[in-house]
Order: C-alpha cells, then structure tokens, then sequence
C-alpha cells in the first residue's frame, strides 16, 4: 500500500494540513493515477469552509491531471503510462440517467471500501470521488479521459471541472444556437469558460457582467463582445440596451444570491438562466413567477455543464491544439502542495483565474 502526500482538512474553515496517508490498490473498474497538476476550484474552498457540510477528515480537489501508474481488475481501455485527465464524475453507465445520456446525475451505486487512511487506520474521505490534493488518487475507470501525451498537465487539469462546466452550461444546458444573444454573470474561472463556449457556439453578442473593470478586460481577451459593470444601477438595462432585447442565455457563474435575484432581469422572452454558481446551502433567491410564465422564460440547473466526458473532453482538447481555446492562459499561478494554503487565499482574494498546484515544484 503506497504511502502518499496530501493536503488534509480537519476542521471547516482552517488551513489544510499536509499529511502522510495510506493509499489502498485500485479495485475492479478502478485505476491509481499518480498526479502532475490539481487546480483548486472555488468548489473545494467551499468545502473546506463547511458551505456544504461533509464528514472530515477530508481531501479535496478534483482537477487534476496525472499518468495511470496501476490497474484494478476488469479496466481494459486503459493502461499503464496513459496520460489522463481524472474528473469528479463518476458514472455506472447503466441507471436511467446515465442510459440518457445525462452522466453528471448518475443516480447508480457508487459506494466503494475506504480509499484513503492515515497511518493508524482512521479513514480520510477523497471528497467528491478524486481527493486530488494529493500525490495519487485511486478513481473510477469511469472519471478518466484519455489525453495527448504532449499537453501540459496544467493545461490538461483544467479540463476536469471548470472548463467543461462553463462551456457546456452554455452549449449543453443552455442549449445556445449561432446568432443567440449571451449574458455571463461572473467573470471568473468559469465564466471565462462559459464566455468562450459562447464564443466557439457562435453567439452574436457575449455580455460579461462583473464588479471589477480587470476582469471586464480579461473577459474581452476570452471573447466577450462587451462587459457590463454590475455595480451599476441597472446593468441589465445597459446590457439589453446593447443587444437591443433581452438574452437568449444568461449564465450565472457566481454563487453569489444578488446575481441570481438580477438574472432573470437580463433574459428576453423565451430565454433560458442557466444555473452554475453554486450559493452556501440555505440560502435563498426569489424571482417574479407570473413573468417566467407569460413570457416563456426557462430557469436550468446546470451540473459540470452537463457533459459526457469522453465525448465532450476530447473535442475541447482538440480546440485547444487548435488553438481556439484558451487554456494556458486561464493559469494565474503555479505552486507546490505545501503552498496550497497560499494558494488558497490567492484563490479567494478574486483575482486568480486557476491556481495550480504542480507536483514536480521544488
């Protein structure tokens, strides 16, 4: 049983501890990836400060790139030395969603023995399927995409979560056709994404709506056509003054309550809110329900932008050899595992698009 590094989190809300724990075999249909790169998403820090509850202790982190380096039973479509892309989605392929082609909601049987121990036995729960701030992680055959050996793993991590879930908010859920008109409520990691998915789907207007003039211009870089300050005092008014009607998708990144009060504001009739952002639980939007329904407006949750990873991964990484999409640029700052409480407070001082933690770093 290989011993391994990880970032460990023992109490909500306080600085991760770096510790050593023992990590089990792959199982059948199970695979170990010793990992090159985990970007931190917003997700995981919501976590870590309790936003959603969860046993501890706990690993986070579940954008991570890596090499397959042991097989359990029954995995044939893999192998030693691949370079995967190792996602939080972890689907049976057989219950009726998965059969539906809608494997971000599996609802299959996804327990598993203990993954993760400390030296004394004590289980560490790999949060969200992956564990990833960590050395190795043992996953689902099912979580993996095979990847170009020749991508960066910084470029290929970002693959696993806040690429896949921007872009495919817009094009899967928000099912965006060419010449539509798109508003992105939040102009972070993943709505650079969702405002590059728009771009890429051919949207006649991309609207990004942020509190911060910097990331209005990072958003033009991406493909914003325009960008709205959302202190304004009715920025819906000048983003549909620009468009000239209200949207055919607004999508909101942030899980921040006054965005999702505002969004409707911003849709035209028949329009569709795309729900990404995810608000600590408990708390509460409110909207105008007689408008939804008279002008045929649509609210979608959108979950890792409803995507078929083995489908949907392989293409956005060919648009990146491509070079029309924008990966490399999406990595604010690259540090090691024993940083990754700096890198933390980076993450949540706003600015950072991704921080990375690369394996290798000194």
């Amino acid at each position: 049983m290989p011993r391994i590094r990880a970032a460990v989190c023992t109490a909500f809300d306080a600085p991760l501890q770096i510790e050593e724990l023992d990590l089990r075999a792959p199982g059948a249909g199970e695979i170990e990836v010793t990992l090159e790169a985990v970007a931190i998403c917003h997700s995981d820090i919501s976590y870590a400060e309790g936003a959603w509850g969860g046993d501890l202790p706990a690993v986070y982190g579940h954008e991570a790139a890596g090499h397959v380096t042991s097989l359990g039973s029954g995995v044939s479509d893999l192998k030693e030395g691949d370079r995967v892309v190792v996602t939080l989605i972890r689907a049976c392929g057989t219950c009726p969603n998965c059969a539906g082609g809608k494997p971000t909601i599996c609802i299959g049987d996804r327990r598993s023995d203990p993954v993760l121990t400390r030296p004394d036995g004590t289980p560490v729960i790999p949060a969200m399927f992956c564990g990833a701030f960590a050395e190795k992680v043992v996953v689902d055959q099912s979580q993996v995409v095979v990847m170009p050996q020749d991508m960066p793993a910084e470029a290929v991590c970002l693959l696993a979560c806040g690429v896949i879930t921007g872009i495919g908010a817009v094009i899967n859920a928000g099912k965006m056709r060419p010449g539509d008109d798109v508003v992105v409520i939040g102009a972070g990691g993943v709505g650079l994404n969702a405002i590059q998915g728009a771009r890429i789907g051919g949207a006649r207007r991309i609207i990004a709506v942020d509190m911060s003039e910097e990331k209005l211009e990072t958003a033009r870089a991406f493909g914003a056509t325009d960008g709205v300050l959302a202190s304004e005092s009715a920025p819906w008014k000048t983003a549909t003054d620009i468009m000239g009607r209200g949207a055919d998708v607004v999508a909101v990144t942030v899980g921040a309550i006054p965005a999702y009060d505002q969004a409707l504001r911003y849709l035209g009739w028949g329009g569709r809110m795309v729900m990404i952002g995810m608000p600590h639980s408990g708390a509460m939007a409110t909207y105008e329900p007689v408008v939804q329904a008279f002008m045929g407006q649509q609210m979608v949750g959108s979950k890792m932008g409803d995507v078929v990873i083995q489908r949907d991964i392989p293409w956005m990484a060919d648009l990146y050899r491509q070079g029309r999409l924008k990966l490399d640029e999406l990595v604010s700052g690259r540090w090691a595992l024993e940083q990754i409480n700096e890198a933390i407070a980076d993450t949540k001082g706003g600015g950072a698009r991704r921080n990375v933690i690369l394996f290798d770093q000194p």
